[in-house]
C-alpha cells in the first residue's frame, strides 16, 4: 500500500500502515444495486489501509499539523455504488496514494461530482483541471473559487463536467488540488475520472409554410416547362443511386467485419497469461471489448445445443445421430483410475491411443454412466456434454470424442487437467491451507476468476448461455489454467449443489439469478450473477453460498435485498464486483468483457502493491 503524509512542518513522507480503515461499512437490509457505472468499483481500493501519525517523540508537532481532509460522503458513494461508506482520499493528513491511482469512469447521467473537504489549521488551495480530450467536454467548472484557504469546518464543493455534445468519445478528466501548508510544503493531488460524452441530437427545424401573394398570378402546373420535371427524375435516379452505392458499401463493412471476428477468434493463445499480469494499456477506453486473443484454432464440428427443457423430448437414439461425426472405437480407449463417481455417474482419467500410430497416447477424462443408470440419463449425459460443442477458446473445455457402440453404456471424452474439478482443487488448498498458507494466493485466485471471464465473454459474444456456471464446473492444470466445461453428470456427482422446487427438475439454485428462479428466464445476465457466486467460491476456496438458507426461501431472500457475506480476507473492491453482479435489475449488471478488464487491472494492482 502507497500511503502519504502531509505534514506541518516539513514534505517527509510517512509510509506506516495502521488498523484502521478508510471505509466505514453498513449493509442496509434492502440494498438497491443502482450502479452508475460498473467500473467505479475501483475506487474502494483506496480503503483498504489507514495509518495514524506515529514516529518518535518530537517528529512532529501537533499544534502545527493542518488536519486535512478529503473525502466522498456516504451519500455521493451511495449515488455511484449503492453502499453506506466513506471513501477518504485524505484523512487526517494521511494521502492514501492507492485510491487516487485508479481512474473510474462516470456514467454518462452524472455531470456533478461532490467532494468533502475541511481542516483544523490554515491550509490554501489552488484548484485547476486538465481535459484530454477537450472536443468532448469543456472545460470543468466549480462552485468555488480557483484559489483560497481549505475551509475550517466540513464543507462540500462540486465540480462539473459538461459534455459539448459535439462527438461520442470518452474524455478523461483531472481536478487537480494544490495543498500549501507553507513554502516548502506543498501537496498535489490529483483526482482522474473517465466519463462517457455523446453528440448531442440535434432537433430538425419545422417546415417553412411558403408565403403566397395574392397580387402574383399563379402558374399552371401544366404549363410547366419540361426542363424541370426532367431535372426531377435526374434528382431522383441519382439519389437511388446514392443509396444503393451506400448499402454496397455497408454490406461490404459487415463481411469483412464478421471475417475479422473470426480472425480474432483464431489467434493464438501465446503470450495471453502474460497480459494477465501487466496493466491494461487501454485505460482511456469505457468499454474496452475482449478480443479473443487466446483463442485456439481448431476444425470446427457442428455444434448441437439443447435447451434443458428440451431434453426429455431427445431419444437416445437422436442423441448418438447428433455425435456420430466425433464417435470412436471403445478399442481406443483405456479407463484407469476413478477420479470422481455419483449414484449412476463416473469420471475415470482414462488413455486415448492414436488412429493413425498406437504407440503415441493422450490423456483424457471419460464420462461414463453404471450400468444401472437409466436411458433419460444416458440421454441427459449426451445431451449436455455437446453444449460447449464446436466451440473453441483457451479458457473453455468441449467434448473431442464419444464412444457410442451398441451394447457398451456411452462414453464421453475430454482432454485432461492434471488437476482436475476447480472445486475439489480449491477444497483440498482449504484443508492444505494450515500447514501451507502459501499454498495459493489472492493473487492466484484472481488469475482464475479472469480466464473464467474471458471465455464467459466469449460465450456472450457467441450468444450461448451457460446456465450452470460454478467452480464445480470448471477445471485446472498444474499452471493454473482454468477452463470452462459442461454440466454434464453435475446434478449426480455434486447432489448437494442442486435442488428440486416442486417442478421435478434439479437446479443450481443458489448460483440462480431471481429472474431465473422467478421465471425461467436465462440470459447472459444470468451467467454474470452466476459468475459473482463462482467468484465469491474462488474467494472462500470451495465454500458453498447460501449454505444456511432453505432452497424454497432463496427467491424471497433475494427478491428482499439479501446477499451472500462477504468473505474473510477478501478486499473490499472483489467483493464490490461480485456485488454488481448480483444486481436485480439485469440491465444494471456489468458485462463479461467489462469483468475482464476490471479483474485485470485489479490482478495487476496485486502484482505492485502486494
Amino acid at each position: 500500500m502507497q500511503q502519504a503524509r502531509i505534514t506541518g512542518m516539513s514534505g517527509e513522507e510517512d509510509t506506516h500502515c495502521g488498523a484502521s480503515s478508510y471505509v466505514s461499512r453498513g449493509w442496509p437490509h434492502s440494498v438497491l444495486w443502482r450502479l452508475g457505472g460498473f467500473f467505479f468499483l475501483l475506487l474502494l481500493e483506496g480503503a483498504l489501509c489507514l495509518a495514524s501519525p506515529s514516529g518518535p517523540p518530537g517528529t512532529n508537532n501537533d499544534s502545527n499539523r493542518p488536519y486535512v481532509n478529503i473525502f466522498l460522503s456516504t451519500e455521493e458513494v451511495k449515488k455511484l455504488l449503492g453502499l453506506d461508506a466513506e471513501l477518504y482520499y485524505v484523512r487526517d493528513d494521511d494521502v492514501n496514494m492507492y485510491a487516487l491511482s485508479f481512474i473510474p469512469p462516470i456514467p454518462s447521467d452524472i455531470s456533478t461530482l461532490y467532494f468533502s473537504w475541511h481542516s483544523k489549521n490554515k491550509v490554501e488551495y489552488k484548484l485547476g483541471f486538465h481535459v484530454e480530450n477537450p472536443t468532448a467536454m469543456d472545460q470543468p467548472k466549480t462552485n468555488i473559487s480557483v484559489q483560497g484557504e481549505v475551509p475550517r469546518s466540513r464543507s462540500v464543493f462540486r465540480v462539473d463536467l459538461i459534455c459539448s455534445g459535439r462527438v461520442d468519445e470518452e474524455a478523461l478528466v483531472t481536478v487537480q488540488l494544490n495543498l500549501t501548508i507553507n513554502p516548502k510544503n506543498i501537496t498535489v493531488l490529483n483526482f482522474k475520472r473517465r466519463k462517457m460524452c455523446y453528440k448531442r441530437v440535434e432537433q430538425p427545424d419545422p417546415p417553412t409554410i411558403p408565403i403566397i401573394d395574392p397580387n402574383k398570378p399563379v402558374v399552371d402546373p401544366a404549363s410547366a416547362p419540361t426542363t424541370s420535371t426532367r431535372v426531377f427524375y435526374i434528382s431522383v435516379s441519382v439519389c437511388c443511386a446514392v443509396i444503393f452505392l451506400v448499402a454496397i458499401i455497408l454490406a461490404v463493412l459487415h463481411l469483412h467485419s464478421m471475417k475479422r471476428i473470426e480472425l480474432d477468434d483464431s489467434v493464438s493463445d501465446s503470450g495471453s497469461s502474460q497480459g494477465l499480469s501487466q496493466p491494461s494499456t487501454q485505460t482511456t477506453q469505457y468499454l474496452r471489448a475482449d478480443t479473443p486473443n487466446n483463442a485456439t484454432p481448431v476444425t470446427s464440428y457442428p455444434s448441437l445445443r439443447i435447451e434443458k427443457n428440451d431434453l426429455r423430448s431427445v431419444t437416445l437414439m437422436e442423441a448418438k445421430a447428433k455425435v456420430k461425426d466425433i464417435a470412436i472405437s471403445r478399442e481406443r480407449v483405456t479407463l484407469r483410475d476413478v477420479l470422481h463417481e455419483g449414484t449412476f455417474g463416473r469420471i475415470f482419467h482414462g488413455i486415448l491411443l492414436d488412429e493413425k500410430d498406437p504407440s503415441k497416447e493422450k490423456r483424457v477424462f471419460v464420462k461414463t454412466v453404471k450400468d444401472h443408470a437409466s436411458e433419460v440419463q444416458v440421454t441427459m449425459m449426451l445431451t449436455e456434454s455437446c453444449k460447449l460443442r464446436g466451440l473453441h477458446h483457451r479458457n473453455l473445455l468441449p467434448i473431442s470424442h464419444v464412444c457410442t457402440e451398441d451394447g457398451e453404456k456411452p462414453m464421453v471424452l475430454l482432454p485432461y487437467m492434471n488437476w482436475g474439478n476447480l472445486k475439489l482443487f480449491l477444497r483440498q488448498c482449504k484443508l492444505a491451507e494450515a500447514n501451507n498458507p502459501q499454498a495459493i494466493s489472492q493473487q492466484d485466485l484472481v488469475h482464475m476468476a479472469i480466464q473464467i471471464a474471458c471465455g464467459m465473454s466469449y460465450l456472450a459474444r457467441r450468444e450461448v448461455i451457460h446456465k450452470d456456471l460454478a467452480a464445480r464446473n470448471c477445471v485446472i492444470d498444474d499452471s493454473m489454467q482454468v477452463k470452462i466445461t459442461d454440466n454434464a453428470l453435475s446434478r449426480d456427482l455434486f447432489p448437494m449443489d442442486y435442488h428440486c422446487l416442486g417442478d421435478n427438475e434439479n437446479r443450481p439454485v443458489r448460483w440462480m439469478a431471481l429472474e431465473s428462479l422467478l421465471n425461467n428466464d436465462f440470459s447472459s445476465a444470468s451467467d454474470v450473477w452466476a459468475f459473482g457466486v463462482s467468484l465469491w467460491e474462488l474467494m472462500t476456496l470451495g465454500q458453498t453460498p447460501y449454505v444456511d438458507i432453505d432452497p424454497f426461501e432463496m427467491a424471497a431472500y433475494l427478491k428482499d435485498g439479501y446477499r451472500i457475506a462477504q468473505p474473510i480476507n477478501c478486499p473490499d473492491e472483489l467483493f464490490a464486483v461480485m456485488a454488481c453482479c448480483w444486481a436485480l435489475d439485469p440491465e444494471e449488471r456489468p458485462k463479461f468483457q467489462q469483468l475482464v478488464q476490471c479483474l485485470t487491472e485489479f490482478h495487476a494492482a496485486l502484482g505492485a502493491y502486494v
